[in-house]
């Protein structure tokens, strides 16, 4: 197949190769800014408007929109996946996108985003890492580099080339249902932790390598500290998307330094936040991303909405475009849901011609948008290399890969109490019981495999049960009833997936089902240990006091062997905590830097043995 992309571009881009090789490979930084200008020269509005559009596949209405439209960017949301989901499925998805955006009058290809946020986490098979909550416990700086190289590799192994993470949110408040998303309340370890991921995801410069993917720092700003009750629609029980009352003299000592740290290590993209600021909304808070971000911080990369995120601003679609563009949104995630109330992609483009037309836009405007979405189109290699790296296939779900998230979860564990139980002894017969021991999905929480996450075998994986198995003699019990003797027994509890404003809650209690397993073991006179599985910290004082030994796993992935490392001795428990843990719900919220600070473990604490 011949692409226009060489036949029209050839002058403009002068091939993109220096002897041979690809510029991002070149030891010597590269201008692109005169191929850019080029480019520019030779555009239409209606392919710059294009440019600035991101789709979601699932919702094209026909793949040669993708050419017609001059589309900039598809987007995999949560589940978007093609019919069959494994990852040579996927390449060839992301193949035969690219193949029509390079049909397109100028070729230019797409760049495809994802959350990939503790692995390549949508496809089936991918090795699936802790959460964020678990590398902030862990807070190991080369530990969270290679775990976002890992997540690279298997990315761009499907020709993926951007990644929605790392998440630099500061959660001030366990109630939220993005709280696990988040590495700590403690912006230094926030910021060295994305600091480390972006390294890993863009190596140590951005398309210096055929692993290299474009980061995204997210969300600017505020997006762990809005208000309980000021979530989606101002629902009482809802925190997402709510309303954060931060100064600005706030946001620049505490909320800001992630980001400048992330724009200082080179981060290519940056991703609007869902919440308000003292009422108005990020997505056209001009402030944030015209001043703030870009005037004075010198981000030169491009700012990309959240989901829908314009739709959120008061007003008609048509003002939500105006507004968030003018705010300095360089590209809309739009994506096309007009089944979940969104608005088609077509429409969207339509209404910004419109608003070009009436002088409400201007092309200065929409110039240094496209401009920043074409600079790190070249600057990521994608521009001479668009096309998938099928030989990165042998890597994805591997054991080196695995055996980096084994390490992973073995450092983020954090041990509450210990009475001296542990380490267990191997040859000790154990009851493995709770809802947590044998499930996969609940392991790995949500963003996994779907959006919201799914109970049950959703991906291959070793369960904590099946880890524990493998060291010592013992017997599966679901609710903890048996007939059996046994020298002691882990126990295994915790929440089930969720994600975004489906997390928030007011009642951060173990389930009935798994207190009533917990009172089922106690039943039997046996020493346990109690293993939590969570996105956050609980409301689990008493059921701590009662237990012999209590050890957070957090939201581990796919490796359970790591839990059982840590159970048996065979590595020390050395994760601390990255968050304050709270006594009840009256001590919610809780943060280290509280007037009357007082929580049942401070930040940092972390038993060992």
């Amino acid at each position: 197949m011949k692409y226009s992309f060489i036949a029209t571009l050839c002058i403009t881009l002068v091939s993109c190769t220096i002897n041979g090789k690809h510029d991002s490979l070149t030891s010597k930084p590269v201008n692109y800014e005169a191929k850019i200008d080029s480019i520019l020269a030779l555009m239409t509005i209606e392919e710059k408007i294009g440019q600035m559009t991101q789709v979601d596949q699932q919702f094209l209405d026909t793949i040669q929109d993708i050419a017609d439209l001059s589309i900039g960017s598809l987007l995999s949301g949560g589940g978007s996946n093609p019919d069959t989901n494994f990852f040579d499925s996927w390449t060839d998805m992301y193949d035969n996108f690219q193949k029509v955006a390079l049909t397109s009058r100028l070729g230019i290809p797409l760049i495809y985003g994802i959350d990939a946020v503790h692995g390549h986490n949508n496809v089936y098979g991918a090795t699936i890492f802790p959460h964020n909550v678990g590398l902030g416990c862990a807070n190991d700086y080369e530990l969270t580099r290679k775990v976002s190289e890992a997540t690279a590799v298997e990315v761009a192994a499907t020709g993926i080339n951007w990644n929605f993470s790392p998440c630099i949110a500061i959660p001030e408040d366990e109630r939220w249902g993005r709280h696990y998303e988040g590495y700590s309340e403690d912006p230094e370890i926030v910021t060295n932790m994305g600091v480390a991921s972006i390294e890993g995801y863009q190596t140590k410069t951005l398309g210096s390598s055929n692993i290299s993917v474009v980061a995204c720092a997210k969300h600017l700003v505020g997006d762990g500290a809005t208000e309980w009750g000021t979530g989606m629609d101002n629902q009482p029980d809802k925190i997402d998307r709510g309303n954060a009352l931060i100064s600005d003299s706030l946001i620049r000592a505490k909320y800001l330094p992630p980001y400048i740290a992330a724009i200082k290590a080179g981060v290519g993209t940056v991703m609007a936040s869902f919440n308000s600021i003292y009422g108005l909304k990020c997505h056209a808070n001009g402030y944030l991303f015209n001043d703030l971000l870009k005037s004075e911080l010198g981000f030169d990369g491009f700012v990309i909405s959240d989901w829908q995120g314009i739709d959120e601003i008061p007003g008609d679609y048509k003002s939500d475009i105006i507004l968030s563009i003018n705010a300095g949104i360089d590209m809309v995630m739009v994506p096309g849901a007009v089944k979940w109330g969104g608005q088609h992609y077509k429409t969207f483009i339509s209404l910004f011609k419109e608003a070009y037309d009436e002088g409400l836009i201007s092309e200065e405007r929409i110039n240094d948008a496209v401009r920043r979405i074409l600079r790190i189109k070249f600057r990521s290699g994608l521009m001479n290399n668009p096309m998938a790296d099928r030989s990165l296939l042998k890597k994805a779900g591997g054991a080196e890969h695995r055996a980096i998230a084994r390490e992973a979860v073995q450092k983020s564990l954090v041990l509450l109490k210990n009475d001296e139980m542990l380490p267990l002894a191997k040859d000790k017969n154990y009851l493995v019981c709770g809802s947590g021991a044998d499930d996969i999905g609940k392991q790995c929480g949500g963003w996994t495999i779907e959006w919201q996450g799914k109970l049950g075998d959703i991906t291959p994986g070793t369960t904590i049960w099946e880890g524990i198995s493998n060291q010592a003699s013992a017997t599966l019990s679901a609710d903890g009833q048996t007939d059996g003797s046994f020298d002691g027994a882990i126990v295994v509890v915790g929440e089930d997936p969720y994600t975004e404003m489906e997390g928030d809650s007011d009642s951060l209690y173990l389930s009935d089902v798994d207190k009533q397993t917990i009172a089922n073991v106690q039943a039997l006179n046996i020493p346990y240990t109690v293993v939590l599985i969570t996105g956050r910290p609980l409301i689990v004082t008493e059921e701590i006091e009662a237990a012999d030994a209590f050890i957070v796993a957090w939201l581990p992935g796919t490796e359970g062997n790591g839990v059982s490392d840590v159970l048996f001795g065979h590595v020390p428990p050395t994760g601390k905590l990255s968050f304050s843990w709270p006594k009840s719900m009256a001590n919610v919220p809780v943060n280290y830097d509280d007037e009357d600070y007082n929580p049942l473990f401070k930040l940092g604490f972390g038993l060992t043995y």
